[in-house]
């Protein structure tokens, strides 16, 4: 095991159809034109020294250690700012050149601090490092370094140090947080030998708009900005690459390691997805994976109020299969299922939907990617033939306008949402539909052309009025529709968007979006260029999340919008196997790759393949099992690294129909809220303790990779392999690989995807078969994969959630961006300093009417229930709507949304529910209940710690 080391080519590679021959010191190199001497020596083997040049940021030109001589030219200029010339010949080693290499890096060394012994990045400096290359052997200014030593220290992030007094003023952090991450936290300030790095207005990181991204910490050549892992384990020594297991994003990373110790977690610049950036949650929020809480051993109890008791793996699983017997012996085969997790790898979510086919012998099998984003698996497959975004991310850079509805990329998908920024920065235009004022309408150096603050449950409305624009307009891409679309179906869509009901003026009336921005806006998309649409949960989950996924669709089709770089349709996933998890067969009527249980010919050959017969009718959905538990007909469920209390709707129904079952055996890192109804608790692995593959939102598939045993023992996949043979069903698998090789024996996009071509390419993006080998970055090129598109027509149907006297307010809800999803793995990391509680954002107008002032504990109050939390007025929500996010239990936000879901696929219409506001002397008492409950599982943890 080594460490990786990634060549760093000095600026970033050109993209030109044209080559340019020059040499090098005697050498010929030919590369694209516009590349920088410095990069075309590194490609040939030659480095030229450099401080202030990286290939992740546009060239600087300020540390004067890069310069060359050019044959012809007078002075010498810096190799990173000049660019090749046909012919040019080049000398990166002269005499001269090396004298005033020396005498640059003099200055540099006369004014740092000379304790490299004892510095915390001695031996991956850079500065110590050049040195060395130019072959500084003293200094003539003297080693005291006086301008800097008294600079104290800022200690405030929890994640990393800033220590001035190493400073080289190389620009490298400022020119990150800009051109990378686009926060713009950052800047130099005073001259001379007093200049710094100054977090926002001379502040400590933490009370800056520093974001935590990591971009600057991996951007600085010395220890100025440094790890405090690194401080604390000292440099690590082999490494492994893999991916992030928060979003969709789906980054790449190297996990860096001492021994079996994970000292940081380092972007991956060959990483397809990011590019070598990330966020605050992949790059620092890992510690949750040995937090003193996360359970290591089984555990058993014949009844939900008796104590836990600790067992042997043997006895968990034996005791959870003989279960699982008795009750399908008893009540009958359907009276079981299980819930696969979009937290974990394909192959373990295989598995278990497999365990349940095969095992259980029923259809009984949903995924917590059904309540986020099966519209968008329904929708697109209506329209377009296949359930996925049409995209890579980096088509992005291609755009002219993007559309974002329903969506907050910088706080849920803050990588891409960056990829975005720059975007904009390069000047694309920007539409934002959303009913709260996102970062986006606003940030620096972007700003939305047109800012739609809808009502919430009027997206279709909106849609739909953007095709009346477009059709009435003639802005149409005819040509395009008659190639590509189904002229019948259109004939009729078009004829339907044209009547007067769906006009921005009638629109109006119902979103409450001025009709002229809505024309507007409309005529932007249709005629601005490239236009992409990003979309997120605040399309989905709606009782019309379907008919809004497929009015998106139509939009796409009727202005061209498919088919190339920078446009498309592309859905944002919340969790990072949201994707992979809908492809692995996660629903109860689809198997692996979306194709129906009552297909006979792929029924007949998974029963050839497994052994046994197959159901052919649909099972259950989880509001389906939940409601027969209640019922009394559902009585057992294996569920797989999903919290179902704390993330699906209406808590107290939920609450009823686990408290109903007899097994519920619950496998995680932690007792979370539905384990305080579980019988059996099996502990599951994190992503840095097994192998397995993840799908992110661009259908990219990516290997994670072991790099450390097991805490609890095995893998989540060996797991459902222990509790399938227990059941008298056996997997002989060995390994993750051989379950992936299963998939693509047996799945057409995925035939020639495969660890061993994984690992040879880096990530593939299916279908990848023998007509795509390598992939498919952009869908529907040439045609769609059903043929003809398909336009569907769009009715708004008002949601039957309506406001009233006793419920005024609706509610919608979201993510920021330093938690993740239910918090059960970013709570339990230094992340919850950013946002320790959720918050309920709430207009002044409001507040003022109902006495609310910011801070107060108010009362959240609907049909279904109600929490208490602290009021944030703002006007970032508009007047009559009301916003919070679902990070923390203690809140249980899901309280109070309804069992309203949408039409097609029952997700759950999370983002309306109405609301009454009152003040409130603090939590209720339900929220002291759970309270309880938390330090009693506290208290299960660390008697588990101390055994051990």
């Amino acid at each position: 095991m080594t460490l990786i080391h990634e060549t760093d080519y000095g600026t970033p590679a050109v993209k030109s159809d044209q080559l340019v021959t020059l040499t090098i010191d005697g050498a010929p190199v030919t590369v694209p034109a516009g590349t920088s001497i410095m990069r075309a020596a590194m490609e040939m083997g030659t480095e030229i020294p450099k401080l202030c040049a990286t290939d992740m940021l546009d060239a600087f030109g300020s540390c004067r250690l890069c310069l060359v001589e050019i044959e012809g030219r007078n002075g010498t200029p810096a190799s990173c700012t000049t660019p090749v010339a046909p012919g040019m010949a080049v000398k990166t080693q002269t005499a001269r050149l090396k004298a005033l290499r020396k005498g640059v890096m003099e200055l540099y060394i006369s004014d740092h601090p000379l304790d490299c012994l004892t510095c915390s990045a001695n031996g991956n400096c850079e500065l110590q490092t050049q040195a060395g290359a130019v072959g500084l052997r003293e200094v003539r200014y003297g080693y005291e370094g006086e301008s800097h030593l008294k600079d104290q220290k800022d200690v405030s992030n929890p994640y990393f140090n800033y220590d001035p007094s190493k400073c080289i003023v190389c620009n490298r952090c400022v020119r990150a947080c800009e051109e990378v991450q686009g926060t713009f936290a950052l800047t130099i300030d005073g001259r001379g030998f007093g200049s710094r790095v100054s977090p926002g207005q001379a502040q400590p990181f933490m009370e800056s708009e520093c974001v935590s991204c990591g971009a600057c910490v991996q951007a600085c050549p010395t220890a100025t900005l440094i790890e405090k892992n690194v401080v604390e384990i000292g440099q690590p020594e082999h490494s492994a690459v893999t991916t992030c297991a928060y979003c969709g994003v789906g980054c790449t990373f190297k996990a860096e390691m001492r021994g079996d110790e994970l000292v940081r977690m380092v972007p991956y610049k060959d990483g397809k997805a990011n590019h070598g950036h990330s966020c605050i949650k992949g790059r620092f929020a890992w510690g949750y994976a040995q937090h003193k809480e996360r359970i290591l051993k089984p555990m058993i109890r014949s009844k939900i109020s008796d104590p836990w008791r600790e067992v042997s793996w043997d006895e968990a699983i034996n005791y959870a299969a003989s279960e699982f017997k008795r009750i399908q012996g008893q009540y009958g085969k359907h009276s079981v299922g299980g819930i696969t997790s979009s937290r974990c790898t394909n192959e373990e979510t295989y598995l278990v939907q497999k365990l349940i086919r095969a095992a259980f012998g029923n259809n009984n099998v949903d995924t917590c990617a059904r309540v986020c984003h099966s519209p968008t698996g329904y929708g697109l497959k209506a329209t377009y033939g296949t359930s996925a975004g049409t995209q890579d991310f980096d088509s992005v850079e291609d755009s002219d306008v993007i559309l974002v509805i329903g969506a907050n990329p910088t706080d849920a998908h803050p990588v891409f949402g960056s990829h975005m920024k720059k975007r904009l920065r390069k000047g694309a235009k920007l539409i934002v539909v959303d009913p709260r004022r996102i970062d986006l309408v606003r940030t620096p150096h972007v700003q939305a052309d047109y800012h739609l603050p809808l009502k919430p449950g009027t997206n279709v409305a909106i849609l739909d009025a953007f095709a009346h624009v477009i059709v009435t307009e003639g802005l149409v891409d005819e040509v395009f529709v008659r190639e590509r679309c189904d002229m019948d179906e259109f004939a009729d869509w078009a004829r339907f968007v044209s009547e007067s009901r769906n006009s921005p003026e009638e629109v109006e009336k119902v979103s409450g979006v001025p009709a002229e921005q809505i024309r507007a806006a409309a005529r932007l998309y249709a005629t601005g260029g490239n236009a992409a649409i990003y979309y997120g949960l605040g399309v989905t989950e709606h009782s019309q999340g379907t008919t809004t996924v497929i009015a998106i669709a139509n939009l796409a089709m009727a202005t061209g919008n498919i088919g190339r770089r920078g446009v498309g349709v592309n859905p944002l996933r919340g969790q990072n196997n949201v994707q992979g998890s809908c492809d692995m067969g996660s629903f109860p009527h689809e198997f692996v790759g979306y194709r129906h249980v009552s297909d006979d010919a792929t029924r007949l050959m998974f029963e050839d393949l497994w052994k046994v017969p197959l159901e052919n009718e649909p099972g259950l959905r989880i509001p389906n099992m939940i409601d027969a538990a209640v019922e009394g007909t559902f009585k057992g469920i294996y569920i797989q690294g999903e919290d179902i209390l704390q993330s699906d709707p209406d808590t107290h129904h939920m609450a009823r129909g686990l408290e109903a079952m007899e097994c519920v055996v619950v496998q995680d890192l932690f007792l979370n809220e539905t384990a305080n109804y579980a019988h059996v608790f099996l502990p599951g692995s994190t992503f840095l303790e097994k192998d397995g593959t993840f799908t992110n939102a661009e259908r990219r598939i990516q290997l994670i990779r072991k790099v450390m045993a097991p805490k609890n023992g095995y893998g989540d996949w060996e797991i459902t392999l222990k509790l399938s043979e227990a059941l008298g069903y056996p997997m002989p698998y060995s390994h993750p690989s051989e379950v992936m090789d299963e998939i693509a024996a047996t799945t057409p996009g995925f035939a020639n995807v495969s660890f061993k071509h994984l690992a040879e390419v880096g990530s593939v993006q299916w279908p990848c078969n023998d007509e795509a080998p390598e992939g498919t970055p952009i869908m529907h090129i040439d045609h769609f994969v059903r043929g003809k598109g398909k336009f569907v027509l769009t009715e708004y149907v008002p949601t039957d959630e309506k406001t009233g006297p006793r419920f005024p307010l609706l509610l919608t809800t979201g993510r920021i961006l330093s938690q993740y999803n239910v918090g059960a793995q970013t709570r339990r990391t230094a992340n919850s300093l950013w946002h320790e509680e959720d918050l309920l954002e709430i207009h002044p107008h409001d507040a003022e009417q109902r006495g609310v002032r910011d801070g107060d504990w108010v009362k959240l109050q609907s049909r279904t229930g109600e929490t208490t939390l602290r009021a944030k007025v703002t006007d970032r929500v508009a007047p009559g709507v009301v916003y919070t996010t679902f990070h923390h239990p203690s809140t249980q936000a899901n309280v109070v949304t309804t069992d309203f879901s949408d039409w097609a696929t029952n997700c759950p219409e999370y983002k309306v529910t109405a609301v009454q506001i009152s003040t409130s002397n603090g939590p209720s008492d339900w929220q002291e209940r759970y309270r309880e409950l938390s330090e009693q599982s506290r208290r299960i943890a660390g008697t588990v710690e101390a055994a051990e």
